[in-house]
């Protein structure tokens, strides 16, 4: 950067000068490097390069929400969602990349922030969870994978589903089932976290996988995994044992706003794709931008989009300074997950045939869109957290 953006005119004032030079810095990135590497990688389904890695750890993206006596920015969600949105513009695949290191830590003792946050921040220390199974997606509480106490270690046995980035990852957070309550109404009881710590590339004995064939969000692989008797010692346990359940719902409410965040910036890419579209096609002697009915389908998509990133910065405020706001979690990422299937899907018949080939990249704002209706929980998920919030349970 050769100057420091400063907010334009009319700028609202929650967009500091910091929060403009951030996502101005994050918008340069993702056009000069992440375009690039997303042309070319997506359509064959190729693997995120380490230089790539390397590139957002040096910028601090890794460390946005970690404290700067750990090397991290010592930001908020609100600057964290700005960047996923401008990465998501063009890969979302990256944008969903940062969460491997921001808020990862969750559970962490003080010993080990210490020891492994400053590393976690620059990007060479990146996590992965193991969380879902097949039958344990939105209901964590029906986790089976167990973990049994031998002596000083732990022994883990099950599988696990949609483990993305795990092979990658330098370590994984585990889920699995140390006890069982009788009382049904109790089933979240007896569920503890591990700390398992591996080299990057590989899976340590024990752990066994096998990628899922995903329809896009590439760039990485998500695999479903086979715990066989893998051991861990007893201090590789994550906060309280048998309250595992309460760590893995405590970060919900960062997870849809940055799955929000992602949501819009494939939403805004694809309405930017669709307006250069309209002024370099023309049909019956005149640019399609000349036609009032794709005219104001771009101002119903442009519409949508600026109300999604609204209730996003409002949620994204509401998290950093400790406001309750699960309700409008569950809203911005129902909300945003389906404008963002419908901005891009509009988009593509824009596009015509054209949008159903792989020489634009609004086929890939398309399938990655559609997957942002069911990560993070399902807008079915969301509907019922904020009904039950309406209307009681």
């Amino acid at each position: 950067m050769t100057h420091k953006p400063r907010p334009r005119p009319g700028t609202p004032h929650y967009m500091t000068e910091d929060r403009v030079e951030l996502q101005a810095m994050a918008r340069q990135f993702s056009d000069e490097v992440v375009r690039p590497i997303a042309n070319e990688l997506d359509p064959v389904e190729g693997q995120f390069p380490e230089e790539l890695v390397a590139q957002m750890g040096e910028l601090g993206f890794f460390g946005i929400m970690i404290p700067e006596e750990y090397g991290g920015l010592g930001l908020g969600v609100f600057e964290y969602c700005l960047v996923a949105e401008e990465l998501s513009r063009n890969w979302m695949s990256v944008a969903g990349l940062l969460a491997r290191g921001n808020g990862m830590g969750g559970g962490f003792t003080p010993a080990q922030e210490a020891r492994l946050l400053p590393k976690v921040a620059t990007g060479e220390y990146l996590g992965a969870y193991a969380l879902s199974e097949a039958e344990a997606g939105s209901d964590v509480a029906n986790i089976q994978c167990k973990a049994e106490r031998d002596g000083d270690e732990w022994v883990i046995n099950g599988t696990k589903m949609w483990c993305t980035y795990a092979d990658m990852a330098d370590y994984l957070v585990l889920f699995a089932r140390t006890s069982v309550d009788p009382d049904p109404s109790k089933r979240h009881h007896g569920i503890s976290c591990f700390l398992v710590e591996k080299e990057r590339g590989k899976f340590p004995t024990g752990i066994s996988g096998n990628p899922v064939k995903k329809i896009g969000y590439f760039g990485w692989h998500t695999w479903e995994l086979s715990f066989d008797d893998f051991r861990l010692p007893a201090d590789a346990l994550l906060g309280e044992e048998d309250r595992g359940f309460y760590l893995a719902v405590s970060g919900l409410e960062v997870g849809r706003a940055h799955t929000a965040a992602r949501s819009i910036g494939l939403a805004q890419a694809a309405l930017d794709a669709a307006i250069d579209y309209v002024h370099v096609r023309s049909q019956f002697g005149h640019e399609l931008a000349d036609f009032q009915h794709l005219r104001f389908k771009i101002a119903d998509m442009a519409a949508r989009i600026a109300a999604c990133r609204q209730l996003m910065y409002s949620v994204a405020s509401d998290i950093d300074t400790g406001n309750r706001c699960d309700k409008e979690a569950a809203m911005v990422k129902y909300l945003a997950g389906e404008m963002s299937e419908y901005v891009t899907s509009q988009a593509l018949q824009i596009h015509g045939g054209a949008g159903y080939t792989k020489d634009f990249p609004v086929e890939r704002y398309w399938r990655d869109a559609r997957l942002t209706k069911i990560f993070e929980g399902s807008s079915e998920i969301q509907m019922r957290i904020i009904s039950d919030q309406l209307l009681g349970r």
